[in-house]
């Protein structure tokens, strides 16, 4: 095989690697649509154009190819700097910017056609992509953002040792020495640069998801105590006073000897009253945590007439106000679960202290899991409101084994 073949079949496989990595970048683009994406895209498929000019050129002798190979290299280099500006400045187009293309191709056709002299072309095209090559490198050095990520650094080195191995371009390439050398370090710098760009594209999206997790806990956060606040303010107006009017109503109907009627007014009343301490216990107000939830216990127990009973050894008076809501709502919502699904006779719930953080449990010896289970908006609920204080919901149980949860609760939680 003489070496024009080995020439051509090293520079073929460079150029199918490289246009399928344009070809991947170019779908980045069509799902994400981030315009570093596309220009990554483009620059990959003008290398590889560059090796099918070079190609075309070896084959023909034509100058033609010669001066879109100088041409396409130069775009390349061009390409790649603006998609590392794009990527880690934010950079974007200005029109302006047209000189440096037409910069390439005037200084394409001075070499080609009118200097006309191989070794000055491709020196020149060397320079060039060394020069682009080290300042993309110089990017991402200088970029703080970058500094500490496993991407980054893949690419500063990439580009800083491929800049360096252009150079090499006039020592050995043009000699015939060196074709395959060059083509295997194109190749790995190349699969470098793309791993590189991947670990910091994929890096910045998952912060990105981090950051939008973080602010829909906060958003969590914040609605659930609109939410009770809204609760605090419908259930007082509700007691003080839907409850007092039909208070005075029910005295003025007994006054008068309407007995049924008021009967049907205390009916109103109660369940007035009933909603009210749904929507806000007011024992949790004025009495504090414990309290409420013996009340909640037992007014679950009257209800459903299950065994139901609260274990708590602590006073439970230095909590935070968004803690005890929590614990208080994660048990109403248990229990009312217990009730609809469970087909329970006895349900324990249990409040502990485990060092900074209060472990609560609500055990019943129901159905337990459906197979297979079923989410409940409940639950879901339920853990939104444990996550929203940092805590940990865990939910346990197996068919005919009753059913388990369990919120461990940071103390310290406001």
């Amino acid at each position: 095989m003489d070496r024009l073949t080995v020439e051509l079949s090293a520079l073929g496989f460079q150029a199918f690697v490289t246009g399928l990595l344009g070809l991947v970048y170019f779908g980045l683009w069509f799902q994400q649509r981030r315009a570093y994406f596309a220009t990554w895209g483009a620059a990959w498929s003008a290398f590889a154009l560059r090796l099918g000019f070079i190609s075309a050129y070896l084959v023909s002798r034509r100058e033609l190819w010669l001066f879109a190979h100088q041409l396409a290299t130069a775009l390349t280099a061009l390409l790649m700097l603006w998609a590392a500006l794009q990527f880690s400045r934010g950079a974007r187009w200005r029109a302006r910017y047209l000189w440096l293309a037409a910069a390439a191709l005037v200084w394409a056709a001075l070499a080609i056609y009118v200097i006309r002299d191989m070794r000055v072309a491709g020196l020149s095209a060397s320079i060039l992509l060394a020069g682009v090559t080290l300042w993309t490198a110089s990017v991402f050095w200088r970029d703080r953002r970058y500094r500490d990520r496993v991407g980054a650094t893949v690419l500063k080195w990439t580009f800083t040792l491929w800049g360096l191995h252009h150079l090499d371009y006039p020592l050995l390439r043009p000699l015939g020495s060196g074709a395959l050398y060059g083509v295997f370090a194109d190749v790995l710098f190349i699969v470098a640069a793309t791993i590189g760009t991947l670990f910091l594209v994929l890096g910045d999206g998952r912060r990105m998801l981090e950051a939008r997790s973080h602010q829909l806990e906060q958003l969590t956060r914040l609605l659930l105590k609109a939410q009770e606040d809204e609760r605090r303010v419908i259930a007082r107006e509700l007691h003080d006073e839907a409850g007092q009017l039909l208070t005075a109503v029910k005295i003025e109907l007994d006054l008068a000897g309407s007995s049924q009627a008021g009967e049907m007014v205390g009916r109103a009343l109660a369940q007035v009253r009933d909603l009210s301490n749904l929507l806000r216990p007011r024992a949790l107000d004025e009495l504090g945590l414990l309290p409420a939830l013996r009340g909640l216990v037992e007014d679950f127990a009257r209800r459903t007439r299950l065994d139901a009973r609260l274990e708590c050894a602590l006073t439970l008076h230095d909590l935070a106000d968004d803690v005890q809501v929590v614990v208080y709502r994660v048990v109403q919502e248990a229990l009312t679960n217990v009730a609809r699904h469970a087909d329970a006779r006895r349900v324990v719930v249990r409040l502990e202290a485990t060092g900074d953080a209060l472990r609560l449990a609500i055990e019943d010896d129901g159905r337990g899991v459906l197979d297979p289970p079923t989410p409940h908006l409940g639950l879901l609920g339920i853990h939104e409101r444990v996550t929203s204080l940092g805590g940990l919901l865990t939910v346990d149980g197996a068919p005919g084994r009753g059913f388990r949860i369990e919120a461990v609760i940071p103390m310290a939680a406001s």
